[in-house]
């Protein structure tokens, strides 16, 4: 991330009025690259549950005071149900399934998997909503997706390694998130549209929380984690989460589903 937007300064980006989408586009890229360092540092610690769990509860404790300071807990209550289910379907499952993923693999490659969200974005959103990518765009996808199942071949092997997790299960898994990505943002772009984003991001992490909740309770580490994972966590939380899904589900709203995925 370029050294000219310091943290302290994205909740206020994030808030302002309108801008160019590719302003968001760029910004959020940026921001999700850099979580997959943070989940790999506190899941050898807290666990893949725990680390899903305690990331989502971060962002909603930094989103909700947002959202009631703006005087927007009223359309929070209006809509609680399907913003809540976008919370598990787009964090609560996506989370945890890469938390659970980089016992395994590498940040790199899950970065890697990372890019068919695109695909699986479009796939969706053609399906759903009728919203029909053009040529050079469907060869754009094919061409990203080759390249993706190239890189990630030789790691599909379903055979415990070192950490006892079957890198193939791995793969699967983040495979898994990118399709419930997709999915989300084609079912934000019907149901959520005309909402603030601020609110949709609130909401989701609160759904996510609530949904994750009990089973971090029940696979919580004996030992308590260690300052540096509780650091990660807090940076994946506040930044990578809160921050980003502003991000995201205005980059929907402005954009379309299929652009917000890529």
């Amino acid at each position: 991330m370029s050294s000219q937007l310091p943290s302290a300064s994205l909740p206020a980006a994030a808030l302002s009025g309108p801008r160019s989408w590719g302003t968001d586009f760029i910004l959020l890229a940026a921001i999700w690259g850099s979580s997959f360092l943070f989940m790999r540092i506190s899941t050898v610690e807290f666990g893949p549950l725990p680390t899903a769990a305690v990331r989502v509860a971060i962002a909603a404790l930094f989103l909700l005071p947002l959202v009631w300071l703006r005087g927007l807990l009223p359309e929070l209550k209006k809509n609680w149900k399907r913003i809540f289910f976008i919370g598990v379907l787009n964090s609560g499952i996506p989370f945890a399934c890469f938390s659970f993923a980089l016992l395994s693999i590498t940040t790199g490659l899950s970065a890697i998997l990372n890019a068919t969200v695109p695909m699986f974005g479009a796939l969706v959103a053609w399906a759903w909503l009728k919203d029909k990518p053009n040529a050079s765009r469907v060869l754009g996808l094919v061409v990203g997706f080759a390249g993706v199942a190239m890189l990630a071949w030789d790691k599909a092997t379903f055979k415990p390694d070192a950490s006892g997790v079957a890198p193939g299960w791995a793969v699967l898994a983040c495979l898994l998130a990118c399709v419930c990505y997709g999915i989300s943002a084609s079912y934000t772009k019907r149901y959520l549209s005309g909402l603030s984003p601020l609110v949709t991001a609130a909401g989701s992490q609160i759904g996510a929380t609530l949904g994750l909740a009990l089973p971090a309770l029940w696979l919580w580490p004996a030992q308590m984690p260690g300052s540096t994972a509780w650091l990660a966590l807090l940076a994946v939380g506040v930044l990578c989460t809160g921050v980003a899904y502003i991000l995201f589900f205005r980059l929907i709203e402005n954009a379309g589903p299929q652009r917000a995925c890529q």
